[in-house]
């Protein structure tokens, strides 16, 4: 297979071809802004699909909507029936078709040259009204508010919100690429191919969302950001940072018997902690009533004992790094941990809820 991909410098297209690239059976031909027509005229002859993803959405004068949406649609299909082609092409266009402004007119020029090329060749067509995009690469200050946020938050940039309550329509990269690649063996024409999952959020919202996601590295609590939109936002967010803010350090608590450390709070899920341990050093010593912990030793040596503070029942587990092992701290039971080994003692920790000074259910008692 040989793809076309047109503004291949662009948000879109980076995206695209990062994945399209993973398949050895594809051969991508690139077309840029600045290269000539003749290069166009070349790569057109050769493929069997082409994604017109070029585009101007923030010209410095008027005619370059049309120079960059329209006219150059028109240049592909003039040579796409000049050499008897019937290639299909995808169009990224936008729902501001539906506007009476030059992007929107430009856009929908676009739309009308690839259907009249549809309906003389019989080619298949694939005609996307894109809504904002966001995702990964996009570019800041143009026309996405989302990458413009992103950017300016993780530089401590002051944003701008005029209305908090305005609402928009936001599609993710991936979405969008994976509706994309879908259509390359599809044998039929679509021209309203919709993309399948659409978020409609308020500035407000994107705007919170994105301070939780900078407060995190102070507080540690990460909102619930495994699925839906703040999966796609959280991503987009971390996909900004500046290089020398892909690491932060964390705040712990040290004294003779080793530290400790909050690695992470969740909204729902708890908390995980990492502790170190001296040689010969015993930890703990309290219990809890509901609060639920896991022991997971990932250095050294230790022994974990539990005391059933009612009756008396003792419970005792030898780990180390050797084996993997998990040991749950069960509500009800007294527990420590001891470093019975002859290197500093490495605990991974996880506790079904966070850390609350005001109700923290721990209660000290010797095993």
């Amino acid at each position: 297979m040989k793809i076309l991909i047109t503004g291949s410098n662009g948000f879109i297209a980076k995206n695209l071809i990062s994945h399209l690239k993973r398949d050895e059976n594809i051969k991508l031909y690139l077309y840029e802004k600045n290269d000539s027509i003749d290069i166009l005229k070349a790569y057109i002859k050769e493929v069997n699909f082409i994604y017109h993803l070029a585009g101007v959405n923030r010209p410095k004068n008027t005619e370059e909507f049309y120079e960059g949406n329209s006219d150059l649609t028109k240049v592909i299909v003039d040579i796409l029936m000049e050499e008897d082609k019937t290639t299909p092409i995808l169009l990224s266009s936008s729902t501001q078709s539906y506007l009476d402004n030059d992007y929107g007119k430009s856009k929908k020029e676009a739309q009308n040259l690839v259907k009249t090329y549809s309906n003389k060749t019989n080619a298949n067509i694939f005609i996307y009204k894109l809504p904002n995009v966001f995702g990964k690469w996009s570019k800041p200050n143009y026309n996405s508010v989302v990458a413009t946020w992103c950017h300016n938050i993780t530089r401590d940039i002051d944003i701008q919100v005029n209305d908090e309550n305005v609402k928009l329509n936001l599609v993710y990269i991936d979405d969008v690429i994976k509706s994309f690649i879908s259509k390359i063996d599809v044998n039929s024409s679509d021209e309203d191919c919709k993309i399948d999952t659409i978020y409609n959020v308020t500035l407000g919202e994107i705007k919170e969302l994105l301070f939780q996601f900078k407060k995190n590295r102070e507080n540690l609590l990460i909102p619930e950001v495994s699925s839906g939109f703040k999966r796609a936002l959280y991503a987009t967010y971390l996909s900004f940072l500046p290089t020398d803010k892909f690491s932060y350090e964390l705040k712990g608590h040290k004294d003779e018997r080793g530290t400790f450390y909050e690695i992470i709070k969740t909204v729902n899920n708890g908390q995980f902690s990492l502790s170190t341990t001296a040689c010969g050093i015993k930890r703990g010593g309290h219990y809890h009533h509901t609060k639920n912990e896991k022991f997971l030793v990932v250095k050294g040596e230790a022994l974990i004992q539990e005391r059933h503070i009612l009756t008396n029942e003792l419970v005792e587990y030898k780990v180390s790094d050797k084996k993997m092992q998990v040991v749950e701290m069960i509500p009800g039971y007294t527990h420590n941990i001891s470093n019975t080994g002859d290197c500093e003692l490495l605990l991974l920790l996880w506790a079904n809820e966070n850390y609350d000074q005001e109700n923290p259910d721990t209660y000290f008692l010797e095993v």
